[in-house]
């Protein structure tokens, strides 16, 4: 029986053991919670020597709480099983960091089947690190892809570390205490509460990684040029002018001291290792200076060098991984720490960004200048700057997490033009943008540009449809430019969130209300015209002419006061969520000594207002207001209606429950994955599946089908239409071949057959038409009049299962009405994918159809989503048309394309790899 110990993150050692041996996972680097790195690998015959010493260096007391007894021979007994030759069953995995072997954890099923003992150790002198927990977190994934339901483990009751490490992993566990030892058993499933204890691990280790590189105690600059005009020297520039509060040096070796910052010969020749150095060197000698920055101790690189080839590149990040040094870049622009005990800006923008509330990260250096500027000219300001540049290890994800946990930042910028790990994404921004505004430029929307943002990153742009479900779902604000964004953001950090989309217009013009009023029509705003009661109460504080409608027409001889009471009345309104005043200059109110603009600054309200001012000389602006707040002003009425429209989107997102991922009943995944691994060990480069195979599949799944039977030759479609026939008698007669996808196009299809003759007609039609393609036919009855709908998934590599649904039939490219979200769908994602496309009103009844079976609708949504996350290797499906009416919804026809895909655990702690 193994013993088990460890601590909270994995005290003592101890061991695992599994069900069937697979092939060698590749080692991957993840973070402990301290934030330095660990490799974390398989155990190769020729660790033994390491386990030894991992096992010999080992207190006694943690000895006998890991095998119950305090013999060295244990240490001994311990590496020779971890080291024996791969078996079923087994798994060993260490961790190990500068070579030297720091933990080891393992299962074995024994036999067991589906149940695996475990066992973890862990060195003396590394507890309480995660250590342990790290090493069962990758365990537990391995187990999964085996089959694995459950870990069993013994241990000493007194041995608290290892019983809290399986308490706090998230997973459901049970303990039975039998005199001094505790037998417990660990349930695999995944659900979001061990997600969720993941994802806090994580946070906490990478906010802890974070801090060498955004909060450094000292700062070299390497490659800080004696001359100005070289980047390096800039960046020297401005970290000194900036007044950055902690040490700073200079590495250059024909220098003593660059603008007065001392200067020294290489970085082992520092004084003080400082945690941060940034590298402005030529892109050949960054891979020997990284090297030399992790040998010397630095624990954060910064490389703004662009041009680095993919031998410099791996060569970088096998330095930063094999030293545990965070990586920003490279090919980029800088970072920037306002907070005024560190003032940090290592940047080389062309001046310092003002200090503030929003945290900025992009990969182009580009649009990092111009958020930076236009935050400072709004006065926003920035928290803290991260331009990402290649982004080949700090990423949008981090800095999420690191703005979470600042206890500065109120506003998140990002402009991203790749994703690593999207679904890790996706969980992060949902949990951050429940706390603060999360906005985004949406780069590589066209053709052209997702190639741009491909050369300009060396990193594959991804389609906008995906895209703009991640960020949907996640509640991100994505904005079409740059300028958009920072309209919006100027809303957002200043007035309250709407309640709906209900606004108010105000102007002293009528031809710019009208303007006004069309472009919150247009933004997806609506202008609910005012009761009596409401008119009355504006017409009582405005000028005689002026008109009550939405569009207010105030008139130009509104005065300051008479406006400041017609908008308090407005954001008093139970109507209205939103206030929008337009105001053009006139030579009334300069004559009289009104301020329009102070009218509707002088308070903060309740309700959001923005002001549009069309001869103001830059796009937005923030005025101050009383109660030391901000009123947005915007130089056209389009964007005053975008940012509010956004807002509008934000709080309807917010005002959501968080959505749950549905339990389905029915389902039986083991006959499914056994069904895919069938059909690619006789199609090794995947295909097409066959009517049969693919109705298997639909059907492990529960999906519903319309009765259907295959025919090779011409009398068994014939006595295939006689058994299926419906009251009407007729039936639909499809060909098949491998490879034909759009049967339609192909004109494969014949419908209303009726009789024999008919049938045999048909099928000799095919055979003469499709000669040396045709395999065999389906034959089905045909099927009642209803709406006729389209549900579909693409496995995209990057961005895992996308399921789209819209309206069907013949039209449904041409007609593109279809909506998406990234699998697995929550109960609102199925919602939204419902209500979202145009044709849904037909699925509620619209022109008295009657409504069409919503709940069967969703459980073919739902089934659907769940095929496409348990099978990796599903490369598209294709459900054309489904037909859906009150009662019933069927699938009338289905394709579905398998690939030899393995499955990647997304939510598993791990950095970039390199190749």
């Amino acid at each position: 029986m193994l013993g088990t110990s460890g601590d909270a993150q994995a005290a003592g050692p101890e061991e695992t053991t599994m069900t069937h041996h697979v092939l060698e996972r590749p080692p991957v680097h993840a973070l402990l919670a301290d934030g330095t790195t660990v490799c974390i690998r398989t155990v190769r015959p020729e660790d033994h020597g390491r386990l030894r010493a991992l096992y010999d260096a080992m207190s006694a007391d943690n000895l006998r709480l890991r095998f119950f007894s305090i013999s060295r021979r244990s240490g001994l007994r311990a590496a020779d099983r971890a080291c024996a030759p791969a078996r079923p069953g087994y798994r060993a995995l260490l961790a190990e960091t500068q070579g030297r072997v720091v933990g080891l954890a393992e299962y074995d099923t024994g036999g067991k089947g589906d149940t695996a003992d475990i066992s973890v150790a862990v060195a003396d002198g590394l507890h309480h690190r995660g250590v342990g927990t790290l090493l069962v977190e990758h365990l537990v994934s391995a187990a999964r892809t085996e089959g694995v339901t459950a870990f069993t483990a013994d241990a000493l009751s007194e041995n608290r570390d290892i019983l809290r490490l399986f308490a706090d992993l998230g997973l459901r566990t049970a303990r039975h205490f039998d005199g001094p030892e505790v037998h417990c058993t660990i349930r695999l499933d995944e659900d979001d509460t061990y997600l969720s204890a993941v994802e806090a691990r994580g946070r906490a280790a990478d906010v802890a990684s974070l801090r060498p590189l955004l909060r450094p105690d000292g700062v070299a600059v390497v490659g800080a040029g004696r001359k100005p005009g070289s980047v390096g020297r800039a960046v020297l520039h401005h970290l000194k002018a900036g007044g950055f509060t902690r040490r700073l040096y200079a590495v250059n070796p024909a220098a003593t001291s660059i603008l007065d910052v001392p200067c020294f010969p290489s970085v082992g020749a520092l004084p003080r290792t400082p945690d941060l150095a940034v590298l402005a060197v030529p892109a050949a000698a960054v891979p020997a200076t990284a090297e030399e920055c992790g040998t010397a101790g630095v624990r954060a690189l910064l490389v703004v060098t662009a041009g680095l080839d993919a031998e410099q590149t791996q060569a970088l990040l096998t330095a930063c991984r094999t030293h545990g040094m965070r990586l920003v870049g490279p090919n980029c622009l800088g970072i920037a720490h306002t907070d005024p005990e560190l003032r940090l800006d290592a940047t080389f923008a062309a001046g310092h960004p003002r200090p503030g509330t929003a945290g900025v990260a992009v990969q182009s250096g580009g649009v990092g200048i111009a958020l930076l500027d236009g935050l400072s000219r709004l006065g926003v300001g920035v928290s803290s700057f991260v331009s990402l540049g290649d982004k080949y290890d700090v990423s949008g994800n981090d800095m999420l997490q690191w703005w979470e946990s600042d206890g500065r930042t109120d506003l998140a910028l990002l402009h991203l033009e790749s994703f690593g790990n999207p679904r890790a994404f996706s969980r992060t921004a949902r949990r951050v943008t429940r706390r603060m505004p999360v906005l985004t430029v949406d780069a590589g929307r066209t053709d052209a540009g997702r190639r741009a943002a491909a050369s300009h990153t060396a990193a594959a742009a991804t389609r906008t449809m995906t895209r703009q479900a991640l960020f949907t779902q996640a509640g991100i604000t994505a904005t079409r430019s740059v300028g958009e964004l920072l309209e919006t953001a100027a809303l957002l950090h200043t007035q309250p969130l709407p309640a709906g989309t209900r606004v108010a217009v105000v102007t002293n013009a009528g031809g710019v209300g009208v303007l006004t009023a069309d472009a919150c029509a247009e933004a997806g705003l609506v202008l609910p015209p005012f009761g009596t009661e409401a008119a009355d109460a504006l017409h009582a504080v405005l000028p005689t002419a002026a008109t009550a409608g939405n569009p207010v027409d105030a008139t130009a001889s509104v005065t300051e006061e008479q406006l400041a009471r017609c908008v308090d009345r407005l954001t008093e309104h139970g109507g209205v969520d939103a206030v929008v005043v337009a105001l053009v200059p006139t030579a009334v109110a300069a004559a009289t000594g009104d301020d329009l603009v102070r009218a509707v600054t002088r308070a903060r309200r309740a309700r959001p207002v923005a002001l549009v001012r069309l001869e103001q000389g830059v796009p937005v602006t923030l005025l101050p207001a009383g109660g030391g707040g901000s009123v947005p002003s915007y130089a056209e009425p389009q964007a005053a209606a975008r940012a509010l429209a956004h807002a509008a989107r934000r709080a309807a997102w917010l005002s959501r429950p968080a959505g749950t991922v549905p339990d389905v009943s029915g389902i039986d995944t083991a006959r499914a994955h056994a069904l895919a691994e069938t059909y690619l060990e006789a199609h090794p480069d995947g295909g097409w599946l066959d009517p049969g195979t693919c109705a298997e599949l639909l059907d492990a799944y529960g999906i519903p089908q319309i009765p259907w039977a295959f025919a090779d030759t011409e009398d068994d479609a014939v006595r295939a239409a006689r058994r299926l026939r419906g009251a009407d008698g007729r039936v639909v007669m499809k060909a098949h071949w491998p490879g034909l996808v759009h049967k339609s196009e192909a004109h494969a299809v014949h419908l209303d057959l009726q009789g024999d003759a008919q049938v045999r007609a048909a099928f000799r039609d095919f055979e003469t038409r499709f000669d040396g393609l045709l395999t065999g036919v389906v034959i089905q009855p045909l099927a009642a009049r209803g709406t006729e709908l389209f549900a579909g998934v693409v496995q995209d590599e990057v961005f895992g299962p996308l399921v789209l649904f819209g309206l069907g039939g013949t039209a449904t490219e041409v007609l593109a009405d279809h909506a998406a979200r990234l699998a697995p769908l929550t109960d609102q994602d199925v919602h939204d994918l419902i209500t979202s496309p145009r044709c849904a009103p037909l699925l509620f009844g619209a022109h008295g159809s009657g409504p069409a079976d919503l709940a069967g609708l969703e459980q073919v949504l739902l089934r659907l989503s769940r095929m496409a996350s348990d099978l990796p290797q599903l490369a598209e499906a294709d459900f054309n048309p489904v037909l859906a009416k009150p009662g019933a919804v069927t699938v009338l026809d289905a394709r579905l394309r398998l690939l030899p895909r393995r499955a990647q655990d997304p939510y598993l702690r791990r950095l970039r790899q390199p190749v």
